[in-house]
């Protein structure tokens, strides 16, 4: 498969393992409009891609993200006054939905495992997309803020539903209400983190991670493994994970990937598993429909 270019990121696939890069090192890789249309086309071509079977999320040079891009000024976030229409996602009653969460929304329904190596300081929707991806490793030199209050907007990204469910809502709003910038080693003692790296180390453990992923697992097992898992951190009762998780067994067990991966541990052998993501994930979700916006 043809690997796409982008205006803001470097995108490359080895051995299964898609690395994107958030790509504006001048600009500490602040997000922009461009760039969340290039992320979202990113995780497209991933999940297109049977060959990519784990996505790996870092930044080019001393940042992962510095937030949006405040070149506007202070209209930076007055979408009307600068006249953005022409580039907006409206809403039935005209609220222009915000660009970080369209990012995660769509990180939400990924088919691929997500990990974010977190190289430097991330802060505002540095932090907050970073919430969304499954596994998060960061740099001993990463800083993180969820600072919206110290520019006098609010939280973005839908890190108001992401950030509670990672941390809690007490360490949520203690980081949302201060607005402060902490240190890697408090986001790994808090939850927000999996682990800390010296730099040199963080993508190489990132790799490894990625690595252990696509040599030893089914792909469709672990598309269905992480619809499970995010769609059911917002269930009301625990029978709709049972319902869901009945359906992946039946059909999962009857695939030719099961049949492979029961008689490869009794034959104590590699599995190759036949299925792939693009033909064989099956529906498990009849009742599932993600809200509309308003």
């Amino acid at each position: 498969m043809a690997q796409p270019t982008y205006q803001t990121l470097l995108y490359s696939v080895e051995a299964g393992i898609a690395t994107i890069t958030l790509n504006r090192p001048d600009k500490l890789n602040a997000f922009n409009a461009r760039m969340m249309n290039d992320m979202i086309a990113a995780i497209d071509a991933t999940d297109a891609d049977d060959a990519v079977r784990c996505v790996i999320v870092t930044g080019a040079g001393r940042a992962f993200c510095a937030g949006a891009d405040l070149s506007a000024g202070p209209a930076t976030f007055d979408f009307d006054a600068r006249g953005l229409e022409a580039m907006a996602v409206r809403a039935a009653d005209g609220t222009q939905r915000d660009g970080g969460g369209l990012l995660t929304l769509r990180l939400f329904d990924s088919l691929k495992p997500v990990i974010a190596a977190c190289n430097g300081p991330a802060v505002g929707v540095g932090a907050t997309m970073q919430l969304a991806m499954d596994i998060r490793l960061a740099s001993a030199e990463a800083r993180y803020g969820f600072v919206f209050a110290r520019r006098g907007v609010s939280p973005d990204a839908a890190s108001s539903w992401f950030l509670p469910h990672l941390v809690g809502p007490q360490t949520a709003l203690e980081w949302c209400f201060t607005g402060r910038v902490f240190p890697a080693q408090e986001a790994l003692d808090r939850g927000l983190v999996h682990s800390v790296h010296a730099p040199g180390d963080l993508l190489p453990a990132a790799r490894a991670l990625a690595r252990e992923i696509a040599d030893n697992t089914a792909p469709v097992s672990v598309a269905l493994t992480r619809q499970l898992i995010w769609r059911m951190a917002g269930a009301a009762h625990p029978m709709e994970a049972h319902r869901a998780d009945s359906r992946g067994m039946q059909a999962r067990g009857a695939s030719g990937d099961a049949h492979e991966g029961v008689g490869a541990f009794l034959e104590k052998r590699p599995a190759k598993y036949p299925d792939r993501v693009s033909r064989d994930l099956p529906d498990i979700w009849p009742h599932w429909k993600a809200p509309e916006f308003l």
